[in-house]
């Protein structure tokens, strides 16, 4: 399932590819109940980002794509873009995965572009893929970066691509699966995440985003989303340990 999949068939899954999702899926089980079982105990991690010296990217792309998100995203949405780039950074410190900061904090600030504005018979995650790379064109990046970056946006609902956070996909992946699901939350620090969520507050996101993937499975009836919903994701969003 890589970009000229996404961009040739809109992210319509074939039999073979549900299959292969469920596979996936079932292969990563063992770690979201050892995550819930360190939450329920309260054993907690140390992952965190120090704030001395901490610095976002600046260049014409980075300050472009926050541009955009903060133009067009709604603040629950924005938030948890910023929220997904945070997480992101900690587990792929914790993971020692090298990665492009520019490449993965554009694709985190743009990976919902179209979350909340589906398009019949298109994935949510190839539109918006498809208008950051338009987007990163516009900023003078060249086709294979921006290409990047559509590309993350594209993969980031996958399920196991999270297990390479030095791909941007996995990157947004991971992160994003931190702030939706509540996954390898454990391996984070409590008083860290408290703060981020203190200066970046979720804004009833679940109610938001559980509506947003409704609409998405209503609108792709073959795509990723209404796949993952079968699967049981929705709930599992309701259950994720955060209080909204």
């Amino acid at each position: 399932m890589d970009w000229e999949w996404a961009t040739r068939t809109g992210g319509a899954l074939s039999k073979e590819q549900r299959r292969r999702l469920a596979v996936e899926t079932a292969r990563t089980l063992p770690a979201v109940v050892l995550n819930r079982v360190r939450l329920t105990l309260g054993r907690r991690g140390r992952g965190k980002l120090e704030p001395a010296g901490l610095r976002l990217p600046d260049s014409a792309l980075s300050v472009a794509a926050e541009t955009e998100a903060r133009e067009c995203l709604s603040p629950h949405v924005l938030e948890h873009s910023l929220r997904t780039y945070y997480f992101g950074r900690v587990l792929a410190d914790l993971d020692g995965a090298a990665y492009d900061d520019e490449l993965v904090y554009v694709s985190c600030l743009l990976h919902d572009l179209q979350l909340e504005h589906p398009t019949p018979g298109r994935c949510f995650a190839v539109e918006g893929g498809e208008r950051a790379v338009a987007l990163a064109l516009r900023a003078g990046a060249p086709h294979e970066r921006a290409n990047a970056i559509g590309a993350a946006i594209a993969a980031h609902i996958t399920p196991g691509v999270a297990d390479d956070l030095s791909d941007p996909g996995g990157f947004v992946s991971a992160g994003a699966s931190v702030d939706v699901l509540g996954a390898r939350l454990a391996e984070l620090d409590r008083n860290w995440v408290a703060e981020l969520l203190r200066r970046h507050p979720r804004h009833d996101f679940k109610r938001h985003v559980i509506a947003a993937f409704e609409a998405e499975a209503k609108a792709v009836p073959e795509g990723r989303v209404r796949w993952l919903d079968s699967a049981g994701f929705l709930h599992m969003i309701r259950m994720a340990p955060f209080t909204e």
